[in-house]
């Protein structure tokens, strides 16, 4: 298995830009490896990348699906942008705040799942859209909310 430093190197090689367009998947690729983007794990992408630190932390501060603080073993994004907004997204939160005892950017006593509130996840047209383990799921109901809960507590 090749090191993440190599492996940020051949990532590198599929952009025309090279280091700074690369940014993105070398993020994702950290983020893969660690669970989440610590410090360590920032500077060890800027270091692969040829990059400042703050530059990489730029990138991932901006995003929503990276994760800057430790997670859950699984976790639970719900869109509260607009076009979920209508469709009752914040029931849906709710929901999952009643079913896990967290709020959102909690994760639950026995670091199993986290849950977020995040600003859009780029499903307008089948809203409410709730990421779970990044996949999506679509016209998610508060009464649907029980059992994709018990699916990860059943994991």
């Amino acid at each position: 298995m090749s090191s993440f430093y190599d492996e940020v190197q051949e990532l590198k090689t599929r952009y025309p830009e090279g280091t700074r367009s690369a940014v993105l998947p070398a993020l994702r690729l950290a983020q893969e490896k660690h669970g989440w983007l610590s410090r360590q794990a920032i500077e060890e992408t800027a270091e692969a990348l040829e990059l400042t630190p703050a530059y990489c932390y730029s990138v991932a501060s901006f995003y929503d699906w990276f994760q800057l603080e430790p997670v859950g073993r699984h976790t639970i994004d719900v869109c509260t942008n607009v076009c979920c907004g209508l469709v009752n997204a914040q029931a849906v939160l709710e929901a999952f705040e009643r079913e896990l005892g967290v709020g959102p950017g909690q994760t639950t006593e026995n670091g199993q799942i986290t849950l977020r509130a995040v600003e859009c996840l780029g499903g307008c047209s089948t809203p409410t859209i709730v990421a779970v383990d990044d996949v999506y799921r679509q016209s998610v109901t508060p009464e649907s909310v029980p059992a994709i809960v018990a699916e990860l507590v059943n994991d």
